[in-house]
């Protein structure tokens, strides 16, 4: 059963460090043009499918072995929730905004593993596996994405178009019709693609997007 904004806020209060600030219910709301700052827990939806960037405790069956990302087809699933964090020797903390251009790490906020990607092919179309590897006290250069906001936007910001290039392989976090027909069946390949392609692009969507703290 899904989990209600209301119970993700409390969670949020539980188990992130909210130093000076806390969601308020506002916070939670899906609204145009709130910024995303780091800690925001949300979905990251694809652009052209509407499919949400989505993990659980599965492992490939080929290439790493390692923990499973996919794109899911319904709104109202717990494990397509990410948390926004900085790298970890970064000034950077929560409620500070996101420039274009900042390379960011996204946590699975179920199993705690980071956003990953390496030279091992994806299980359906050969391209660049994208994973999820880690944990709280474990992360590499492999988690390690570049923001790059389509158009004029300077800061991140919840109704824009963006895309996420991979530090290590330089491949784009890509998603595409391509489904699995078992274990994952009925959702589509995430994997990572070297060349800017419609299929790159992605929005924020459902999440607590805590409001910015930053001193100017």
């Amino acid at each position: 059963m899904a989990i209600s904004f209301f119970a993700l806020a409390i969670f949020l209060y539980l188990g992130l460090d909210l130093e000076n600030t806390s969601p308020s219910p506002a916070s939670a709301a899906v609204s145009e043009g709130v910024e995303i700052t780091y800690g925001t827990v949300f979905k990251l939806m694809h652009e052209r499918t509407k499919f949400r960037l989505h993990s659980h405790d599965v492992p490939y069956g080929s290439g790493s072995g390692q923990q499973s990302v996919t794109g899911f087809p319904n709104v109202d699933d717990s494990n397509s929730y990410w948390i926004v964090k900085p790298l970890p020797d970064s000034s950077d903390k929560q409620g500070d905004r996101i420039k274009s251009g900042t390379i960011i790490r996204l946590q699975h906020m179920r199993t705690r593993k980071w956003l990953h990607s390496h030279l091992h092919a994806s299980p359906i179309s050969g391209n660049l596996e994208v994973s999820c590897f880690g944990g709280d006290d474990a992360s590499d250069t492999g988690d390690y994405w570049r923001l790059e906001i389509e158009g004029s936007g300077k800061t991140w910001r919840q109704d824009q178009r963006i895309r996420l290039q991979h530090v290590d392989t330089g491949g784009y976090l890509h998603s595409h019709d391509k489904k699995y027909q078992r274990i994952a069946g009925g959702q589509q390949e995430v994997c990572g693609v070297r060349d800017k392609r419609p299929d790159n692009v992605w929005l924020a969507a459902e999440g607590v997007y805590l409001p910015v703290t930053e001193t100017k």
